[in-house]
């Protein structure tokens, strides 16, 4: 089989792309490198069954060269992490928005099957018990980064959807929450490698707001797989699909758990939303998963727990700086 991937270079898109390839699949990969890096396929770069070209969803040309033959694309590319959307609007929608449509119109010309990667931003400021997928999306002023971010990614699956009801084009979603591991990295706002970093440095471990926000993080290595599955599935077609994590906590108790576990000598650090983010930023109190639908579907279940995911992330840290993570500074210099 022939899968083709946008946004390979990315975090989760390169675990995937190792994934595929250890699955028998060739795999194709398109990416910008603005937010993926390359060193993230240096594991895979010399496999025969691999090619990776460095281009731009925008581009329809590039888009068609990299779907032509495929049997199944997944679309990962899109602009990322809360810093990135605040400060780059306009560009973070025309990725999101044409770029998503120029991936639709190819892989429906090449008669291939899509996985779009959604997330829970759509959902917004809803913050009840638990959100299902069919859960009413909640969304502030459209003058502010973050829900503008909400509303494209909410417009690229409605595309998806339409896409599949009025063309019949094979095309499933998962809306990702809080997905993390090993290759993310906190600059583009991702909370957990920021603060493992900082812990790993010996910095102030820095919490934004009053820290009693809540999410639920999963594992990259849980994640793929249903993906993956997903994407097999033709009942999947046209709906979409939670995947995240099982376990809700605070992102205080987060940064506590992270300095524990760490024996870090990190103080923690509340920093009021103004001075992290530009102007335009505005939070969620809550975010919780319903994956009653996924584990259905394909039996997803999320097994790996927050200190396992917090001490994976942190080995990688400390690979990256030499197995110097007992010198702080230099481990701080190496990750950053």
């Amino acid at each position: 089989m022939k899968s083709a991937i946008t946004g390979g270079a990315g975090f989760i898109g390169s675990h995937l792309v190792e994934h595929l390839l250890a699955a028998g699949d060739d795999v194709a990969v398109l990416d910008n490198l603005s937010t993926g890096r390359i060193e993230n396929l240096a594991p895979v770069l010399k496999n025969p069954r691999f090619t990776f070209t460095e281009g731009n969803i925008l581009d329809r040309r590039a888009v068609d060269s990299l779907v032509r033959g495929a049997d199944r694309v997944f679309h990962l590319a899109a602009a990322v992490g809360v810093n990135l959307i605040v400060e780059h609007p306009l560009e973070s929608l025309r990725t999101n928005i044409h770029g998503t449509e120029v991936v639709l119109d190819a892989v429906l010309d090449a008669g291939a099957s899509l996985l779009l990667a959604s997330t829970s931003e759509v959902y917004g400021k809803n913050a009840s018990d638990s959100l299902n997928e069919e859960s009413d999306r909640i969304l502030g002023s459209a003058l502010k980064s973050r829900w503008t971010y909400a509303a494209a990614k909410g417009i690229d699956e409605a595309f998806a959807h339409s896409y599949w009801r009025e063309f019949g084009l094979h095309v499933a979603i998962v809306r990702l929450f809080n997905t993390v591991g090993p290759r993310q990295r906190g600059r583009y706002g991702m909370v957990v490698p920021r603060l493992i970093r900082q812990a790993l440095s010996g910095e102030p471990v820095t919490v934004y707001g009053d820290g009693l926000q809540t999410r639920c993080f999963s594992y990259v290595g849980d994640i793929v797989p249903a993906i993956t599955r997903i994407s097999a599935e033709p009942a999947a077609y046209g709906n979409a699909y939670n995947l995240g994590g099982s376990h809700e906590i605070s992102i205080m108790t987060l940064a506590q758990r992270i300095v524990e576990l760490l024996e870090s000598p990190s103080t923690i650090t509340l920093v009021p939303y103004e001075e992290a983010y530009a102007e335009g930023y505005e939070d969620m109190r809550r975010r919780v998963p319903d994956n009653s639908r996924s584990r259905a579907l394909v039996g997803f279940e999320p097994k790996t727990t927050l200190d396992e995911i917090i001490l994976n992330v942190a080995a990688e840290f400390r690979l990256g700086a030499g197995g110097r993570a007992s010198q702080p500074r230099a481990a701080a210099v190496a990750a950053g």
